[in-house]
Order: C-alpha cells, then structure tokens, then sequence
C-alpha cells in the first residue's frame, strides 16, 4: 500500500528536532509520498530544503492568509524564485481566512489575487484555504481563477454541500483530514464526502495540526504517518476496500501535482 499525505507542514518548528525520524515513521506506515506545504517565503525555503533532502517528499511555495500582512512584491519574487526547483509542485497555501483576522480583509484579498496571477503565470497547481469567507473566496476564485484548465484543491475542506459543488464545477480536488474520524465535529464531512467523485478527493494530515483518531487520544502533534488513519476511516465511510482506495487516491494527489513515480525527487 502506497500512501500519499496531500497536505503536512514538515517544514515548522515542530519538527525542527526529529525531522528525519517523523519522515521514517511515515515511509514505515506506508506513507511515501508527502507535500511539505508553503505558507510564508521563509517556510517555503523551508520546505524546498526538506523536499530537496528527503526522497518522496514535495514542496509548494505560497503566503497563506494569515500572513499576508508582511506579504510584498518582493515576497512574491522570491517565491518565484524558490518555484525555480523541480521539487516544487504547487503554489500555496493561499486564499482567505476571516476567521481569526490575523490580517485585514483587504490585504488578503489583494495578496490571495496577486498570487493566482504568479500561480497562473509559473502554470503550477494551486492549493487554497478558504475559512469563514462568507462566500467571498468563491466570488475571487469565479473572477480570477483559470477553471477546468487549472489544477487546484481545496485544503481541508470544511465547507457546504453548495461550497462543494462549486468547487467541483471549477475542476477543484477536495482535500479531506483528519476532521473525517472526529465523532461529532466531523460528521457532517462523513456525510459530504459522499457526495465527491472517487476522481477527485485526496487525503492529508495538515500535520502538526488536526491529529486524528485514534492518534488523537494519546498524541497532540500530527504528522504524515497518521494519514493513515484518515485513509481507513474514509474507506469505512465510503464502504471501499483500503488498499484500492489507497492506490486511486495516491493517482490522483499525483495527477493533482503532476508527479510520477519515476521523478527523480533531487534539487533542481
């Protein structure tokens, strides 16, 4: 069984002490393949040094929404520059968060455009975050993102039936974690995820965040080796046999990021 974590951020400090032997766990738990997700340009260096060090893992460059206060044109040139590597394979974690306002409204939608132009331009897939927008993240991506001729997920999806619907209209993956195994917080996924096309959902752990169950009741840290367990659960809900699903869905995380088995994952 082949596993691919579509979504961890290996790159922050909490891995800063056992980075390699995390990255172990996951090969052992059959996890090999893991996209070691950008979220400032420092992190996204980050993330392209690990993605340049360890075979199977990726990396994306981006500026999520809760950063794009510090966010400039010259941030978005050494993005570009990073994009460079040929272990990059997406552009993000990039969109609108409204939830906890760590920057203003506006400032997030200019930068959350900015970087669909510079993701448009490079021709990398994008990878959104999309919280409590009150259907303005919609109302952008209509306006400015390429559709069916773009490759896109929706990182941990959260959202409606309606939300979800959208975003398969526009030719988006929906991005499904660890939330799926939480009894009461996510039984409104285990219902939605039914509702998506096999072709079209991938699995992640957010690790650190988001730990599953059951590594949830003994473990507070995430990361990829537990992606597993959103891959069982998944199969529970949608009543399919694990190893199958592992394979179609390890197909499409690499049809997502345009990987193939054969990539020779070294620096650029």
């Amino acid at each position: 069984m082949k596993i691919f974590d579509s979504h961890c951020h290996l790159n922050l400090d909490s891995y800063r002490k056992d980075l390699p032997e995390a990255i172990e766990r996951a090969r052992q738990a059959g996890v090999k393949g893991m996209m070691v997700v950008g979220i400032t340009v420092d992190e996204s260096r980050a993330a392209v040094e690990i993605a340049s060090r360890f075979s199977g893992c990726y990396a994306s460059v981006g500026v999520h929404p809760h950063d794009t206060a510090s966010c400039s044109e010259e941030s978005l040139t050494a993005l570009k520059e990073l994009a460079k590597f040929r272990v990059v394979k997406a552009w993000g974690e990039i969109g609108l968060d409204f939830n906890r306002m760590y920057s203003p409204k506006n400032t997030q939608e200019k930068w959350f455009i900015r970087q669909l132009e510079m993701a448009d331009a490079l021709d990398l897939p994008l990878i959104f975050h999309e919280r409590d927008s009150g259907g303005r993240f919609l109302e952008l991506l209509t306006a400015h993102y390429g559709g069916n001729q773009r490759l896109g997920v929706v990182h941990c999806f959260s959202g409606s039936i309606d939300e979800m619907e959208a975003y398969l209209n526009m030719g988006l993956y929906i991005g499904i974690t660890g939330i799926l195994t939480i009894q009461s917080r996510g039984s409104q996924l285990r219902a939605l995820v039914k509702q998506v096309p096999l072709n079209r959902m991938v699995i992640e752990t957010d690790a650190p965040f988001l730990t599953p169950n059951p590594e949830k009741n003994r473990i507070r840290r995430n990361e990829p080796a537990f992606v597993k367990s959103v891959l069982f659960k998944l199969a529970e809900v949608l009543d399919h046999d694990p190893q199958h699903l592992a394979k179609t869905l390890w197909d499409n995380t690499c049809r997502l990021y345009r990987i193939t088995d054969t990539l020779n994952n070294k620096q650029a």
